[in-house]
C-alpha cells in the first residue's frame, strides 16, 4: 500500500517562500494524479494544486501565479513551490494521490 509523506512546512514572513515535498513510498503506478490540498480551521479543504502522470498541472484560483507544483523524475516525490506568501496561505496542507489516498499534513504558517 502506498504511503505518502510530507515535509517542508514551517514558519514564513509574507512575501516569502517555501517547498513542501510529498514522498511515496511504494509503486503508485504509471499512469497517476497527485494533488495539494489545504485545510483551516474557519475553511474547509481547499484543493491547492494537482499533477498528472503527463505533466499536466491545475491551480486553484487563491495560488495562481504564486505556487507551483512539479515531480522528479523517477515520479515518487511531488513539490510545492510556494512564493509571494500571505497569511492566508496559513494553513495545514496535505498531499493526495488520487483518488483517496492521503498523507498526515505539513503546517505551514505565515505570519510576520
Amino acid at each position: 500500500q502506498v504511503q505518502l509523506e510530507e515535509s517542508g512546512g514551517g514558519l514564513a514572513q509574507p512575501g516569502g517562500s517555501l517547498t513542501l515535498s510529498c514522498a511515496a513510498s511504494g509503486s503508485i503506478g504509471t499512469y497517476f494524479a497527485m494533488g495539494w490540498f489545504r485545510r483551516t480551521p474557519a475553511k474547509e479543504r481547499e484543493m491547492v494544486a494537482s499533477i498528472t502522470s503527463g505533466g499536466t498541472t491545475m491551480y486553484g484560483d487563491a495560488v495562481k501565479g504564486r505556487f507551483a507544483i512539479s515531480s522528479d523524475n523517477a515520479k515518487t516525490t511531488v513539490y510545492l513551490q510556494m512564493n509571494s506568501l500571505k497569511p492566508e496561505d496559513t494553513a495545514m496542507y496535505y498531499c493526495l494521490l488520487y483518488p483517496n489516498t492521503w498523507g498526515q499534513g505539513t503546517q505551514v504558517t505565515v505570519s510576520s
